[in-house]
């Protein structure tokens, strides 16, 4: 199994910055892919973006390109999100995931991280 542990949340304003931090723990030799997703109030836990192993090909969803950065230090089984020009609308709670596979489901799920970005 893998243990995930997100950090880094918390209260900013629009237009401010937060970067999150993902540490995994266990069987991490059998991560591949790491992903971060959201859930704002009342609504599904959405994709926000993913990356492969050794920092290898990112995606992103559209409402967060150019603002949001995903990456990723393998030496230290973490993975982070940085978030820039934060918006309103950007307020969820933030889960980071892992998968053994490129393409698919994720295997496992952190307890997740809030995020609230006033007006």
């Amino acid at each position: 199994q893998v243990q995930l542990v997100e950090s880094g949340g918390g209260l900013v304003q629009a237009g401010g910055s937060l970067r999150l931090s993902c540490v995994a723990s266990g069987r991490t030799f059998t991560i591949y892919r790491m992903g971060w997703f959201r859930r704002a109030p009342g609504k599904d836990r959405l994709f926000v973006a993913s990356i492969l192993r050794n920092g290898g090909s990112t995606n992103y969803t559209d409402s967060v390109k150019g603002r949001f950065s995903i990456s990723r230090d393998d030496t230290k089984n973490t993975e982070y999100l940085q978030m820039n020009s934060l918006k309103p609308e950007d307020t969820a709670v933030y889960y980071c995931a892992t998968s053994r596979r490129n393409t698919g489901g994720y295997d496992y799920w952190g307890q997740g991280t809030q995020v609230t970005v006033s007006s």
